[in-house]
Protein backbone atom coordinates (compact mmCIF):
# COMPACT_ATOMS: atom_id res chain seq x y z
CA UNK A 1 0.00 0.00 0.00
CA UNK A 2 2.83 2.45 0.77
CA UNK A 3 4.22 2.09 -2.78
CA UNK A 4 0.81 2.99 -4.15
CA UNK A 5 0.57 5.94 -1.78
CA UNK A 6 4.02 7.15 -2.84
CA UNK A 7 3.09 6.72 -6.51
CA UNK A 8 -0.12 8.70 -5.99
CA UNK A 9 1.71 11.46 -4.11
CA UNK A 10 4.26 11.70 -6.94
CA UNK A 11 1.45 11.82 -9.50
CA UNK A 12 -0.36 14.47 -7.45
CA UNK A 13 2.78 16.63 -7.37
CA UNK A 14 3.37 16.16 -11.10
CA UNK A 15 -0.24 17.12 -11.88
CA UNK A 16 0.00 20.22 -9.70
CA UNK A 17 3.19 21.28 -11.51
CA UNK A 18 1.52 20.63 -14.87
CA UNK A 19 -1.47 22.76 -13.86
CA UNK A 20 0.87 25.59 -12.87
CA UNK A 21 2.44 25.46 -16.35
CA UNK A 22 -0.99 25.51 -18.01
CA UNK A 23 -2.06 28.49 -15.91
CA UNK A 24 1.18 30.32 -16.70
CA UNK A 25 0.53 29.72 -20.39
CA UNK A 26 -2.96 31.16 -20.05
CA UNK A 27 -1.61 34.26 -18.27
CA UNK A 28 1.02 34.79 -20.99
CA UNK A 29 -1.63 34.40 -23.68
CA UNK A 30 -3.90 36.92 -21.98
CA UNK A 31 -1.12 39.52 -22.02
CA UNK A 32 -0.09 38.94 -25.64
CA UNK A 33 0.15 41.90 -27.99
CA UNK A 34 -1.90 42.23 -31.17
CA UNK A 35 -0.99 39.68 -33.79
CA UNK A 36 -2.05 39.14 -37.35
CA UNK A 37 -5.11 37.01 -38.04
CA UNK A 38 -3.13 33.83 -38.76
CA UNK A 39 -1.13 34.11 -35.54
CA UNK A 40 -4.30 34.81 -33.56
CA UNK A 41 -5.95 31.74 -35.07
CA UNK A 42 -3.01 29.51 -34.14
CA UNK A 43 -2.84 30.93 -30.62
CA UNK A 44 -6.58 30.46 -30.15
CA UNK A 45 -6.27 26.82 -31.18
CA UNK A 46 -3.26 26.38 -28.86
CA UNK A 47 -5.18 28.00 -26.02
CA UNK A 48 -8.10 25.62 -26.57
CA UNK A 49 -5.76 22.62 -26.45
CA UNK A 50 -4.12 23.89 -23.26
CA UNK A 51 -7.54 24.53 -21.70
CA UNK A 52 -8.58 20.97 -22.53
CA UNK A 53 -5.36 19.55 -21.07
CA UNK A 54 -5.84 21.69 -17.97
CA UNK A 55 -9.38 20.36 -17.47
CA UNK A 56 -8.16 16.76 -17.84
CA UNK A 57 -5.35 17.36 -15.33
CA UNK A 58 -7.81 18.94 -12.84
CA UNK A 59 -10.09 15.92 -13.17
CA UNK A 60 -7.24 13.45 -12.70
CA UNK A 61 -5.92 15.44 -9.72
CA UNK A 62 -9.35 15.16 -8.12
CA UNK A 63 -9.31 11.37 -8.58
CA UNK A 64 -5.79 11.17 -7.11
CA UNK A 65 -6.74 13.27 -4.09
CA UNK A 66 -9.84 11.12 -3.55
CA UNK A 67 -7.75 7.93 -3.69
CA UNK A 68 -5.20 9.38 -1.24
CA UNK A 69 -8.00 10.32 1.17
CA UNK A 70 -9.33 6.75 1.00
CA UNK A 71 -5.83 5.41 1.74
CA UNK A 72 -5.54 7.72 4.77
CA UNK A 73 -8.92 6.39 5.97
CA UNK A 74 -7.71 2.79 5.59
CA UNK A 75 -10.15 2.05 2.76
CA UNK A 76 -7.82 2.53 -0.20
CA UNK A 77 -7.77 -1.02 -1.45
CA UNK A 78 -11.50 -1.65 -1.13
CA UNK A 79 -14.07 -0.88 -3.81
CA UNK A 80 -16.13 2.10 -2.75
CA UNK A 81 -19.21 0.62 -4.42
CA UNK A 82 -19.27 -3.06 -3.38
CA UNK A 83 -16.64 -3.16 -0.61
CA UNK A 84 -14.62 -6.00 -2.16
CA UNK A 85 -10.83 -5.81 -2.38
CA UNK A 86 -9.64 -4.12 -5.59
CA UNK A 87 -7.31 -6.41 -7.55
CA UNK A 88 -3.65 -5.51 -7.05
CA UNK A 89 -3.11 -5.57 -10.83
CA UNK A 90 -5.83 -2.98 -11.29
CA UNK A 91 -4.33 -0.76 -8.59
CA UNK A 92 -0.89 -1.11 -10.20
CA UNK A 93 -2.29 -0.08 -13.59
CA UNK A 94 -4.64 2.62 -12.26
CA UNK A 95 -3.29 3.75 -8.88
CA UNK A 96 -6.21 6.14 -8.32
CA UNK A 97 -8.82 3.41 -8.88
CA UNK A 98 -11.49 3.34 -6.20
CA UNK A 99 -13.75 0.78 -7.88
CA UNK A 100 -13.07 -2.89 -8.57
CA UNK A 101 -13.15 -4.13 -12.14
CA UNK A 102 -16.70 -5.48 -11.69
CA UNK A 103 -18.04 -2.13 -10.49
CA UNK A 104 -16.16 0.27 -12.75
CA UNK A 105 -17.89 1.87 -15.70
CA UNK A 106 -15.19 0.95 -18.19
Amino acid sequence: MSDRKADLEALRDELKARLERYRAHRERAAGALDKDIEDQSLETRDDEVVASLEAEAEEELGRVRHALARIREGRGEYCERCGEVIDAGRLAAVPHATLCRDCCDG
